[in-house]
């Protein structure tokens, strides 16, 4: 017989104690029958066996007959389960987030493990034990399965409370110090706190509400109000069902666009990670091309600081993926930018990645052909030592082939000097080879046809 391994012993005692919750859960309401008072016995008797198995060793940890020690530390004192994601709570005793989350939903408001009256119910992830954990799992050949239902957000009354106060303190009050930490309260717990970001979803007006508030003169010139706001918008857009809501008020979309063109650096790199998050969803690309925001991205990309040209980058990319923003990004002067920034080898994986997205838009290829793209797309593909890089500029220069034959005397002095296309042909990646192989097979009919001699 198979002997078990310590990962599937840990999701078989998982799944024992999830299924004696749920049949335990049923019993105590009322109504059950003998057959389900029968599987929650055989239920706990299986756990049992496993449990009784165990025995502790001398570091507290829970370990089996020939399986690693499990540090007590990674296990939620609810569940007794190894932590998927472990939050701190404000008694300072950390849970795993779906037990807590239960616990609170279920209307408790002390510890579980000390009995202490919780000031909130806000969780903070525990990113150290988090690491922790994962680097133990590694370390002893354990793959965790998630949860299950574990990508639902369970948002607790105290969550609600606190979220509907820090909109009437910066909505209400007429005290403008209060209505700054306000909205740099809602950023900070926007960002540490998912659950805190579903909240959104109960109140889709609240972040044309925060808008407002900061749109009047008093706020409007300060440069801290508009990062805060701009950042909290971010964070609240990482939520996957925020971005329709987000994605459908042209007021937020306009906020976005308008810190793009004046706000501090890092506001700017912010609003452009917002565009970036918000452009997941295909309605939203096509918002976004619509109101403008492509000129002050590329602008961004051309003359931000290093981590908001990656923003820009990637927003400008995600975009683009929706054909009627690639010419939007072309008469916005993409082509020029990205060029030169291959030529400064700055931003070089991401300028080629754009560059051969947009290749498949014939106004775009022109010009890409027409500013000297050829040339780099060769040096590109001779000298970079990066398998995508080549593919990409290969990709690009394969597009310039089939709508601008005047390139190929170009394309063929180069190919007979370094010989880069039938070596990219050989050890390219396969779309790498392909597109090589197309250009070379494009050459050889050019030359037989218009008799071109080397």
């Amino acid at each position: 017989m198979a002997k078990s391994t310590p990962a599937a012993e840990a999701e078989e005692v998982a799944a024992l104690r999830r299924r004696l919750r749920r049949l335990v859960a049923a019993v105590t309401a009322g109504g059950a029958g003998g057959e389900m008072f029968e599987e929650a016995a055989s239920a706990l008797a299986a756990l049992s066996d496993v449990e009784l198995g165990r025995r502790k060793d001398g570091a507290g940890a829970v370990r089996g007959p020939a399986e690693a020690a499990v540090p007590v530390q990674f296990l939620c004192p609810i569940s007794s389960e190894i932590m998927r994601d472990p939050v701190v709570l404000a008694s300072g005793q950390t849970y795993d987030r779906r037990f807590i989350q239960e616990w609170l939903s279920a209307g408790n408001r002390t510890c579980p493990h000390t009995q202490q009256v919780l000031s909130n119910t806000i969780l903070i992830p525990n990113h150290l034990v988090r690491s922790m954990i994962s680097q133990w799992c590694t370390d002893n050949g354990i793959t965790l399965s998630p949860l299950e239902n574990q990508e639902e957000d369970l948002v607790t009354n105290n969550e609600r409370k606190a979220f509907n106060e820090l909109f009437d303190r910066f909505s209400a009050s007429s005290n403008l110090s209060e209505k700054r930490q306000a909205i740099k309260d809602l950023r900070l717990l926007t960002k540490c706190n998912r659950s805190f970001r579903a909240v959104i979803g109960e109140k889709p007006d609240s972040i044309s509400q925060m808008i407002s508030v900061v749109s009047i003169a008093e706020l409007e010139s300060n440069a801290e109000v508009l990062e805060d706001t701009v950042t909290t918008i971010l964070n609240l857009s990482i939520h996957e069902s925020n971005k329709k809501i987000i994605g459908d008020d042209p007021n937020i979309i306009a906020f976005l666009v308008s810190a793009l063109q004046s706000g501090t650096m890092e506001a700017r790199s912010n609003a452009a990670a917002a565009i970036f998050s918000l452009s997941a969803l295909d309605s939203n690309k096509e918002k976004i091309g619509q109101s403008g925001a492509m000129r002050p991205l590329i602008d961004l990309l051309e003359h931000g600081i290093l981590t908001a040209k990656k923003d820009a980058a990637s927003a400008i990319f995600s975009l683009c993926k929706l054909h009627e923003n690639k010419s939007r990004a072309t008469k916005s002067g993409v082509i020029d930018v990205m060029l030169k920034a291959i030529s400064n080898e700055s931003l070089v994986d991401e300028s080629l990645a754009i560059l051969a997205l947009l290749s498949s838009d014939h106004e775009t290829v022109e010009e890409i052909g027409e500013t000297g793209g050829v040339a780099c797309m060769l040096r590109i593909i001779r000298d970079d030592q990066c398998k995508r890089n080549k593919e990409n500029a290969v990709a690009v220069l394969f597009s310039i082939c089939m709508y601008d034959r005047t390139k190929l005397r170009e394309i063929f002095e180069d190919e007979n000097l370094n010989g880069s296309l039938a070596w990219l042909a050989q050890n390219g990646t396969s779309r790498a080879r392909r597109k090589s192989t197309g250009i070379l097979d494009k050459l050889k009919r050019t030359i037989h046809s218009t008799h071109y001699s080397c």
